[in-house]
């Protein structure tokens, strides 16, 4: 006796690209949001380095961290919001009736926001290290591919959130629970060894925290470190565990 695989259920690639172009279609008649993703960031670091401009090391301490946490809050709040609307408008419900596997749907919103992450990323770094001064001794390769990561995690903790906020303002105030404690104790203030050890023990199990320091890591050192591929691999499997959990929550509410 044989089985038959159920069709459309099997991730695909053309499925994928189709969903982020979807994706990215929507996202092109929103110039509010893309002024999000892509200007506030630039702005934020201009911004910075002048408010800095007697003390360039802070400006080098504080910016590289915020190169990992710009795309990590931008990208949740896009996410957030952006899946909620499917969520409520009933877009969901009709792609998910359609032979669309959870994954292509998952993945489709990886590839779009990721592509976003890397212009947002590529124009935060290019400015910081090209016309700011941020000083890096590492390649901003690794930099990029950590605010890349960060983004990714983003964007999985903005699906993940999106299935329990019933509007756009709901998913807004998720921000301050899951975004904020993380950018306390994630040593962008502070060393995160000079807290409390309490406080520093819950840092160690924030993704936020390795974010920074794998960014840190990337900007003073020539070449990858132990400890920079550790932050990496600990934001990936972060950001793919909470996309896992995020796909768990994309259900049909009718038969």
């Amino acid at each position: 006796m044989t089985t038959t695989r159920a069709p459309g259920r099997v991730l695909s690639p053309a499925r994928n690209t189709a969903t982020a172009a979807r994706v990215l279609r929507q996202l092109r008649h929103d110039p509010r949001t893309i002024a999000l993703l892509l200007v506030i960031p630039c702005a934020m670091l201009f911004l910075l380095r002048y408010v800095f401009d007697g003390d360039p090391r802070t400006f080098d301490q504080i910016g590289a961290s915020l190169l990992g946490i710009f795309p990590l809050i931008t990208m949740f709040l896009v996410t957030s919001i952006a899946t909620l609307r499917e969520r409520t408008s009933g877009t969901l419900e009709r792609l998910l009736a359609l032979p669309l596997a959870k994954a292509d749907l998952i993945a489709g919103y990886a590839l779009a926001f990721g592509g976003l992450a890397i212009l947002q990323s590529a124009l935060a770094t290019g400015l910081a290290v090209r016309f700011l001064g941020l000083d890096v001794t590492g390649s901003p390769w690794l930099l990029l591919l950590v605010a890349l990561l960060d983004a990714l995690l983003g964007t999985a903790l903005g699906l993940f959130v999106s299935a329990f906020a019933a509007s756009e303002f709901q998913a807004v105030q998720f921000m301050p629970a899951v975004i904020f404690p993380q950018l306390l104790l994630c040593g962008l203030f502070t060393p995160r060894s000079a807290m409390q050890p309490a406080l520093e023990a819950v840092s160690a199990v924030l993704p936020m925290s390795y974010a920074v320091d794998g960014m840190n890591e990337g900007v003073t050192h020539a070449d990858p470190t132990g400890a920079f591929v550790r932050d990496v691999l600990v934001v990936a499997g972060c950001a793919l565990l909470v996309l896992a959990l995020g796909a768990a929550t994309l259900r049909r509410r009718t038969p």
